[in-house]
């Protein structure tokens, strides 16, 4: 995972990238500098076609990944996301630690304020699971 200082340092922004990282520890996730670091906002990305296997039964999980983060210095760069994102796609977890996983790699990478990434799974067996995780934790 690198930081870059300045968008020239961006390698997969303007560029016709086609090779999916194998798996999220070879992903490359991207920053960029927050040019209103002095304001609270908030970023929400939205990935609705997710999936990863089930590391029971090697079957691919599909869900809903709802990224929500308030940016202090340095921002996501949302290429560089798309192909993390998609590097779980052989990736063999439970659910609720494929949240965690996300939650913490980006966390990692861009040291957000707050952040918060929520996962809705396709039912499987007629249950549809959803696990949240945020930084910094909130009581539940």
């Amino acid at each position: 995972m690198s930081k870059p200082s300045s968008i020239d340092e961006l390698t997969l922004l303007g560029r016709s990238e086609s090779q999916l990282p194998e798996s999220p520890d070879q992903a490359n996730l991207e920053t960029f500098p927050n040019r209103n670091e002095k304001r609270n906002y908030l970023i929400e990305l939205d990935n609705p076609e997710f999936s990863s296997l089930c590391p029971v039964t090697g079957q691919p999980d599909s869900a809903h990944i709802k990224i929500s983060y308030v940016p202090d210095k340095i921002c996501m760069e949302t290429k560089s996301l798309k192909f993390y994102l998609a590097s779980f796609r052989n990736y063999a977890a439970f659910n609720e630690d494929v949240v965690n996983r996300i939650l913490d790699d980006l966390v990692f990478a861009c040291s957000p304020r707050k952040m918060t990434v929520r996962g809705q799974f396709a039912p499987r067996g007629g249950i549809r699971l959803t696990a949240e995780a945020s930084y910094p934790e909130a009581g539940l």
